[in-house]
């Protein structure tokens, strides 16, 4: 059995089958995870929804900005942006049973002795503490109050989570956190401008995963989120996976158990 972690798909169907044929990925034996955003912005959004679903046990996913983003548009607590690819979807005859589907999946995982996550970590969370406060997102999400909580994601305030941080506020720092970080503080503290790549650190800032200090260190993490990085995080234990597949560039998956990477053309 292999298990093969795919960077964002984002609705890129065509480009996941071939990726997945060039590794002759066996649904019965192998596991695909997936690093989140695997909707919006491509073409064939509910075709690569209808194909994770069919692996049922074999897949495993975390939810990214733009999974959660639909969840908001679905459950009329955003409207959709002009960018947005999400009509296939939003009008599915089964798009009340999809999302549930994004709802009962988790912000963060941490199976295999690797860490799974959209974004990032912050450089003075745990491990524990990041499975923790991720679970507090998923708890909002499949609570009855999922409505609330996706009215009050968005925003940029507090930029750094604060354990004394209570409601909504305390909430939405653990979800940017999780789904948006790029650079940040040796705190914490995210800066939400700027998406361009690693050398382009503001002062004060560095990419989330070089902080020397970093609790998480020692704990080989997954991700994705960030295209301008093009898969080269130049850090030991840590594995870029968005390597801009939307953008026409490619669609990476890496082999667990022995760390080989592979992608195809998007």
């Amino acid at each position: 059995m292999s298990i093969y972690l795919v960077g964002d798909i984002q609705g890129c169907y065509a480009p996941l089958q071939r990726a997945l044929e060039q590794v002759h990925f066996d649904e019965q034996r192998d596991e695909l995870w997936s690093v989140g955003d695997m909707i919006n912005r491509g073409p064939e959004n509910l075709a690569v929804v209808r194909f994770l679903q069919s692996l049922g046990a074999s897949f495993r996913c975390v939810l990214g900005n733009h999974d959660l983003h639909f969840l908001a548009v679905a459950l009329g607590a955003k409207k959709a942006k002009r960018q947005d690819t999400l009509d296939d979807l939003l009008q599915a005859p089964d798009r009340d049973a999809i999302v549930e589907w994004f709802r009962h999946q988790p912000l963060a995982f941490f199976l295999k002795n690797t860490l799974v996550v959209h974004a990032g970590v912050p450089p003075d969370w745990t491990l524990t503490q990041t499975l923790s406060r991720g679970q507090e997102v998923e708890t909002a999400l499949q609570s009855a109050e999922v409505g609330d909580f996706l009215r009050n994601m968005y925003g940029e305030t507090p930029r750094r989570f604060d354990e004394s941080l209570t409601g909504w506020a305390r909430v939405r720092a653990i979800t940017n956190a999780l789904t948006r970080i790029r650079f940040c503080t040796d705190s914490g503290v995210l800066d939400f401008d700027n998406k361009l790549g690693p050398e382009s650190a503001a002062h004060g800032t560095l990419p989330w995963y070089a902080h020397p200090a970093r609790q998480t260190s020692d704990v080989p993490i997954a991700f994705g989120h960030w295209a301008n990085l093009d898969g080269k995080a130049n850090t030991k234990n840590v594995f870029a996976l968005d390597t801009g597949c939307v953008w026409g560039r490619t669609l990476t998956l890496l082999r667990l158990e022995d760390q080989v990477l592979f992608s195809c053309a998007c």
